[in-house]
Formats: C-alpha cells, structure tokens, sequence
C-alpha cells in the first residue's frame, strides 16, 4: 500500500479507502473475505484510475488531451482507442443535449471567471460570448477510418472534467469487478457507481445531499447496479447583488448558469451520469426534465433556487 494512504475497516468484511485523483476525493468501498485481498483490489483500482489520470489530465504536457491540444488547426492526433471512443462518446452526449455538454470548453479564457471573492460583477453579455468563441464540439473532427482526432480551430482545447471522473468510477469498478468483488461502491468525488449489496444483504443506501446544507442529505435511496452523479452550486459559487451564480457556465453564451441549485442523475452507468449532470443544470429544470424523459433507463432529480423539487417521471422521492 503507498505512503499516506490508509485502508479502513469499516464492518466485518467492508474495507474502504480514502484518496485524492484526479485532483479529487475518491472513496472506494468493497466487500472482501480479507484485508490482504482488499488491498490487492483496491491497489489495482486506483492505478486503473490513475493511468487515466495521465490520459486525460491537462495538467500535463505528456497526456494524450493536451497531445491533442497542441496540434489545434494544425494536424490531426491519433490517440489509444480508448481516449477516441471517449470523445466519440462525449460528441454523442453533445449532440443529444444540443451543445450543454461540450468537452471543447477548455478553450474558454479562464482569466474571466475567478470564482472567489474577489469576483463582484459579471461581464458583458459580449465579452462572456467572446470567451467562447472557441467552444464548439462539432469543431472536433473524428477520423472513423483513422481513428484519429483534430481540433478544427487553433486554440482550441478538450478537457474531460465533465465526464472523466464517471469513466474513471466506472473502469475501477470493472477491475474489481474483474479481481472477484461481487459488491461495492466506487465514489469520485459524488459520481458514483455500486454494485451487489451491503454485508447485511441490503441495497446501499445513498443519499442526496441538500443544497443548502451540503453535509446533510434531504432525501435518501437504496440502489445495486446503479450509478448516481450530481451537479450542484452550492460547493462553488458567487453572490453578486443577492443572487448567487453557479461556477457552471453556459457554454454557449459564457455566462454563469442560474436557476437551479442541483441536479442529480441516475442510471446503470458512472460515466453517462457524470455527463448528463451538468447540462441538465444548463438546460433547466423544463427542457433538462423533458429530455431526461425521452431517454431510458435513467432517472433526474432537481432542485431550484426557490427549493422546489422536480423529478422525472419515473422516480420519486422519499423523505
């Protein structure tokens, strides 16, 4: 086991590990006959998660988002099949939420949005447009044949935050799925994925943390096999003139998201539940419901800045 991290015996059987990746708190609980079988899964999980880590971070020159970065308007990049299907994957989200999700919004100036304190008005209209004047995912142009990959504009930028710690979740639960963990939960930093049951045999409970109280959930549920995501305001955020504005931005106008305190999503997989969190913030609480009501087999819960709760049709709340 590394230096500084620790593996918890929670109940008889329940082993859990506690560490930052991908730049966030990743929690990883299973169930093992023994803590020596523990730590071998549990170690193969978070090297799973940090080989993706090196893939997607653009915190590094050497990883593959940034190889296809530094080509922008210049040349196609051809990278491991693995990073092309996720950007197949993510311009198929874009597509079907017309743009709310768009892993092109690393071109936007980040100069402008400083959420901390020091930030007391918003810009222009115009100004917040121009900062996205690069965000388009249809100005990433795929290569089926060639399986390669090429920003269409230079300075444009992809970057995985809206989707990466989902994937992540979800391969780390398939390599312990693969080193014979019939149940446990993976949680990145609130996307998660559980599978099996709790040593009790009943379902893991999860709960929904209150916007207004983020340490305490408002409504709890028991799931197995499935995958939760939420998309909140209430972790980073500004108060300009009494009215608080999300960090998340609209990518196709630039300008901060209001009206929604957050969305929750569930369905079977970590990765569609990381993507299809913000743009339902994006898109409100009418046209996100409307759309999540369309799709199968997943479920959305919203809450909006006067604490009203919506659900899709296919779900409800208990207190």
């Amino acid at each position: 086991m590394k230096t500084g991290v620790t593996l918890y015996q929670t109940t008889s059987g329940l082993y859990r590990r506690v560490q930052k990746l991908m730049g966030n708190r990743f929690e990883l609980t299973i169930l093992a006959q023994d803590e020596e079988k523990a730590k071998v899964s549990l170690d193969a999980a978070v090297a799973e998660i940090q080989r993706i880590e090196k893939l997607l971070t653009t915190f590094a020159d050497t990883s593959e988002t940034n190889k296809i970065n530094a080509l922008a308007g210049i040349s196609p990049f051809t990278p491991s099949p693995e990073v092309y299907e996720l950007i197949a994957r993510s311009r198929r989200i874009s597509e079907l939420t017309q743009g709310a999700f768009d892993i092109t919004y690393g071109g936007v100036d980040k100069s402008l949005w400083n959420f901390d304190t020091s930030l007391k008005r918003l810009p222009s209209a115009e100004v917040a447009q121009a900062s996205v004047r690069l965000v388009n995912y249809k100005n990433v142009l795929l290569n089926p044949k060639e399986k390669s990959v090429l920003l269409k504009y230079p300075g444009m930028r992809i970057g995985f935050g809206g989707i990466g710690k989902g994937y992540a979740a979800e391969r780390a639960k398939l390599v312990l799925q693969q080193l014979g963990i019939k149940s446990g939960i993976v949680n990145a930093a609130g996307d998660l994925t559980a599978w099996g049951n709790q040593p009790n045999g009943q379902p893991w409970t999860i709960g929904i943390a209150d916007p207004d109280a983020a340490q305490k959930p408002f409504s709890k549920f028991n799931i197995t096999g499935m995958a939760v995501a939420t998309s909140g305001n209430y972790e980073k955020f500004v108060i300009i003139n009494g009215k608080r504005y999300s960090h998340t931005i609209n990518p196709k106008t630039g300008l901060p998201v209001t009206g929604i305190k957050s969305v929750t999503i569930l369905c079977p997989n970590a990765e569609l539940a990381d993507a299809m969190a913000t743009p339902v913030m994006v898109m409100g609480v009418k046209v996100g419901l409307a759309l999540i009501n369309q799709m199968k087999n997943i479920a959305c819960i919203l809450v909006d800045d006067q604490d009203r709760i919506f659900y899709s049709d296919n779900i409800r709340l208990t207190a």
